[in-house]
């Protein structure tokens, strides 16, 4: 089989093509945490979920970003990273 752009970017190293995954630790404790804050609204409590569900997202996509099984899974997790990033600056 010829290794083309859409190989590279699209399939994982078995020739599957992989665009979604069952979620891992990090984006399942991202998925709760983020959850919790929409019941928990105020105080410390919060400000805790706020950085649990900050940290494990930004596992999540580091772990994307050069552990991905493709390229789409990479950039995937550059776009998340940089969204992170961008979302703190305000």
């Amino acid at each position: 089989m010829e290794n083309t752009l859409f190989d590279r970017t699209f399939r994982d190293s078995e020739g599957k093509i992989t665009i979604a995954q069952p979620p891992n630790l990090p984006l399942i404790v991202w998925i709760l945490a983020s959850l919790l804050k929409l019941i928990l609204t105020t105080g410390k409590v919060n400000l805790g979920l706020e950085i649990l569900a900050f940290g494990s997202l930004f596992t999540w996509a580091w772990e994307e970003l050069f552990q991905g099984v493709n390229y789409f899974r990479r950039a995937l997790g550059l776009i998340v990273l940089v969204g992170l990033m961008a979302s703190k600056m305000q």
